[in-house]
């Protein structure tokens, strides 16, 4: 018979909560379907006694950054302000436990916390597609990946929202079998387990109903050459149709022009840098694809309203930062 597994999750504030039960389900339901405690869990946060998540529920914990069992595993799980809450007493306590052997992971955001603490390096992982653009900004070493999880490295990463349940499905299938793993998710009516390998986010022409070859294909090439875009006209070149098609393709079934697709393409990876991230506004507009901060700004400012100066602060005296789905 199996020992029982010992399993810590480390709750940062402002954790994703849908994240958190989407991945200590499993863990429950595995024993009630099996009878016996193949999975012991317990909660931890910084304070030792609570953590507060992202929709204000307030958690109770067994324990602070104490030393934790032999043979366990540890799932970091972190959402809004990951970096407020990366604090030099939780990455000493993330490379404490990985020098006593513990097998850690990280959900959600969580990545950006181990890619912090060093571990990651040259390592791939996974992390909610909200922070794409500041992680591949802070951690170029990182391979990173737009899946839902990753689980053939030493770290494994998870993006967030039910990809948490993806991943504890595929662990718990491994350690105990499909059938379990399937019996959870039938207890769960959770019929579209995905792999590791499934995007997370519906692509352009799924959302939009699009069917069109020559849309898609130039969404691709646009995606591909991001920040510095390709000229519309090479982009119609390459898919054997004339700008003016392009232009009508393009309006006909996205409602904006090829122009300014890539503009709010650029401009919503601006703000995401701006609202996650310590860089400055000259270094965001050439991350961006923009020759000039000034045009940066004028461009920033027509888009939202806001020069990106002021979304930072207000942002900030908010303490929020972008509307993200699964946070």
């Amino acid at each position: 018979m199996p020992l029982t597994s010992d399993v810590t999750f480390l709750l940062l504030d402002e954790f994703a909560h849908i994240a958190f039960s989407c991945a200590v389900e499993p863990l429950r339901i595995a024993n009630l379907v099996q009878g016996r405690e193949l999975y012991r869990w317990r909660l931890a946060s910084p304070s030792g006694e609570r953590a507060v998540c992202s929709n204000r529920t307030v958690t109770l914990v067994d324990q602070g950054l104490d030393p934790l069992p032999q043979h366990s595993s540890l799932f970091l799980v972190s959402g809004l302000n990951v970096d407020h809450h990366a604090t030099p007493d939780v990455l000493a306590f993330l490379r404490r436990e990985r020098m006593r052997g513990t097998r850690i992971g990280a959900i959600c955001s969580g990545a950006y916390v181990l890619a912090k603490a060093g571990f990651l390096d040259n390592r791939k992982a996974a992390i909610h597609w909200a922070f794409h653009d500041s992680f591949e900004e802070n951690f170029p070493d990182v391979q990173l990946c737009r899946n839902v999880f990753v689980a053939d490295t030493a770290y494994v990463t998870a993006s967030g929202g039910t990809a948490a349940t993806d991943l504890m499905l595929h662990l718990i299938g491994g350690a105990h079998g499909p059938d379990l793993a399937a019996a959870i998710a039938d207890q769960m009516v959770y019929s579209g387990v995905r792999p590791a390998e499934a995007a997370q986010q519906i692509s352009v022409q799924a959302r939009y109903g699009i069917r069109n070859r020559h849309i898609a294909e130039a969404l691709r090439l646009l995606d591909e050459s991001a920040p510095h875009y390709l000229p519309m006209s090479e982009i119609a070149q390459r898919i054997g149709i004339s700008p003016r098609q392009l232009e009508r393709l393009f309006q006909k079934h996205l409602k904006v022009s090829p122009k300014k697709y890539a503009i709010d393409q650029k401009l919503n990876k601006a703000r995401n840098l701006l609202l996650q991230t310590e860089q400055s506004i000259t270094e965001i507009a050439l991350a961006c694809g923009y020759e000039s901060a000034s045009h940066f700004v004028r461009t920033y400012h027509g888009r939202f309203g806001v020069t990106p100066q002021k979304q930072r602060v207000g942002s900030r005296s908010a303490k929020e930062y972008i509307p993200m789905q699964g946070l």
